[in-house]
């Protein structure tokens, strides 16, 4: 018997995992996926918002200045790599000026720190690159880029090394509610627990509807985006986004934490819940906006393309807390943009209710804060890359010439705790394969460092699901 199962292991799931591991409860945290991270945490904008865009008293106005305000101390504590570097709403035209000056009231309502109004020449002082016909924009200092599913890796990680269980491929096929609270009948059997938290993402609707008669329905939207090559990681030095619409927050610009420019979303409703296929008219139209806000976009430097789905609701607003039909059953659904910024106070916030709910429950004293940190041999000093190959010739070893990856590295993030289990888990985890050749020259020494590893045959290494099979035997034997 389980205190609390969290469903779904992307960014909301696994804050709240990590909160309640500070905890003495017994906990685990499902996914129908075969790695953390692999839904919308791994495809999204990776941009800490800075909170002027919701509505104020909405959940996601209250959640995201929140959230704001503790990324730095969380990826800290976990050596996450976050940036804070602020964000442009731009103006072209009068009507965006108004626009923008409704955001900076907005955000003096929501409780937004260091914002401000600049002028053109002030716009192209601070982003020589956005094109002359800027006429001013919106200034938020606050707002930041993570590593996403570097951040849900690393909060999994700290979580399992204070106690809590981590099951993936496991997917609930139904739910039933019982005195002693919930069974949960999934493909890796039946689980027991006192209280369930569903952060199922896209298919939170699927749980919530299992057990309350009072349904959700899930808005799947589609988000395409290109990456460019590092040559273009120093374009833009803050997040650039255009006025919002309708539709969302529109086509933005962003350097990202490793060095990349990012370039997108679309924003298209989809019926398709796990469609993430990638469009020539999606790709075309995020490149058209983001040459009328920049100049001179080199598009040759497009390195790779993906598509994330977003989880949307008809309300508009997040849907967090406990079921009123069901206690002890609590929803964190609808979680589209600023979910991941909010994601540490929704974890906050959630936790708190569910603590709320016991007679008594203590906090641990041995409860480990601090993760070990990933270890980048290039940002290491000549002394200490000797240091490290004296004691691990694995160091020694370049096995992916993009990102000047080591044999080491790979091998250090298959055997942490909530390690790779698949050739996309090591490229989240230490990036082979995320340079400008994409995989083409090192894939195949990490498929063989992954097998070794994993004491399995190469032709057992999948790329990310449990059906992407890479190898299938030798080609001469296929031949015949």
């Amino acid at each position: 018997m389980y205190d609390v199962v969290i469903v779904g292991a992307g960014i909301t799931g696994s804050f709240i995992t990590r909160e309640l591991s500070k905890y003495n409860l017994k906990i685990a945290m499902i996914d129908k996926s075969n790695d953390v991270a692999n839904g919308t945490t791994k495809a999204n904008s990776a941009i800490v918002h800075a909170g002027y865009d919701a509505e104020e008293g909405s959940l996601k106005a209250k959640f995201n200045v929140r959230g704001n305000k503790l990324y730095e101390a969380i990826c800290k504590e976990l050596h996450v790599p976050f940036k804070r570097i602020g964000s442009l709403v731009l103006a072209f035209d009068d009507q965006d000026i108004v626009t923008i000056r409704e955001l900076y009231d907005r955000g003096l309502k929501n409780g937004v720190e260091e914002m401000m109004l600049l002028e053109k020449d002030e716009v192209l002082r601070l982003e020589e690159n956005i094109n002359n016909d800027v006429v001013g924009a919106l200034h938020a200092k606050s707002a930041g880029i993570v590593g996403p599913w570097e951040l849900a890796i690393a909060l999994t990680e700290n979580a399992l090394e204070n106690g809590a269980e981590l099951h993936l491929n496991c997917h609930v096929k139904g739910i039933s509610k019982n005195a002693k609270g919930f069974e949960l009948d999934t493909t890796k059997g039946l689980m027991e627990t006192k209280m369930v938290v569903n952060c199922a993402g896209v298919h939170s609707d699927d749980i919530n509807n299992m057990v309350n008669e009072n349904k959700i329905e899930i808005i799947p939207n589609s988000g395409e985006y290109n990456l460019f090559d590092k040559s273009m990681g120093s374009f833009v030095n803050s997040v650039i986004f255009r006025c919002p619409t309708q539709a969302g927050k529109g086509v933005l610009v962003t350097p990202t934490v490793h060095g990349n420019l990012l370039v997108g979303p679309t924003a298209l409703n989809v019926e398709d819940k796990d469609g993430v296929a990638t469009t020539y008219e999606g790709l075309t139209f995020i490149n058209n906006l983001s040459k009328e806000t920049m100049k001179e976009m080199k598009f040759q430097n497009v390195i790779t393309s993906f598509t994330g789905i977003r989880a949307k609701v008809a309300g508009g607003d997040f849907i967090v807390g406990e079921s009123e039909e069901s206690p002890g059953f609590f929803n964190v659904a609808g979680i589209d943009s600023p979910g991941l910024t909010a994601a540490p106070a929704i974890a906050e916030y959630v936790v708190g209710q569910i603590i709320s709910t016991r007679d008594r429950t203590e906090i641990k004293k041995d409860f480990i804060h601090n993760r070990r940190p990933s270890i980048h041999f290039m940002d290491l000093s000549s002394h200490e890359k000797d240091a490290l190959i004296s004691k691990d010739p694995a160091f020694g070893k370049i096995i992916c010439r993009c990102e000047n990856i080591t044999e080491g590295e790979i091998i250090d993030i298959i055997r942490r705790e909530a390690g790779a289990t698949t050739l996309d888990g090591v490229k989240r985890r230490a990036r082979p394969g995320s340079g400008r050749c994409q995989g083409g020259f090192c894939a195949s020494r990490v498929i063989e460092i992954f097998a070794r590893e994993q004491n399995i045959l190469i032709t057992e290494v999948v790329k990310d699901n449990l059906q992407s099979v890479i190898l299938t035997g030798k080609t001469n034997e296929a031949g015949r």
